[in-house]
């Protein structure tokens, strides 16, 4: 059992993780995070939950390019193939759920 204050976690390093959970090669993981990531496509779909902050998320789908502002509370779904980048405004926690060993 674990109980986690996900609004205070911090990490080292723009994207720094807690593992929280890996169940049949599905990891939950904490992050904590100042920077954008970068563009990437999963080796699967993703489950992206902004536990604290704000972060734009962009998205590509038929090669046009959208984005959405996800506040605290708010989720994100990619989609297998969805090309996508987080960016923070100021300090985040997320909650990302996904296949073990996506980029």
């Amino acid at each position: 059992m674990k109980v986690i204050n996900g609004k205070a976690f911090t990490a080292e390093r723009a994207w720094g993780a807690l593992d929280i959970a890996n169940m049949d090669g599905i990891t939950t993981r904490l992050h904590w995070t100042d920077q954008p990531y970068q563009w990437h496509i999963n080796d699967g779909e993703e489950v992206f939950v902004v536990l604290d902050g704000r972060v734009e998320m962009r998205y590509r789908q038929a090669g046009i390019e959208t984005s959405v502002m996800l506040e605290s509370g708010d989720i994100f779904f990619a989609s297998t193939g969805t090309e996508h980048v987080a960016h923070p405004q100021g300090e985040a926690r997320v909650l990302v759920v996904e296949k073990e060993g996506s980029v």
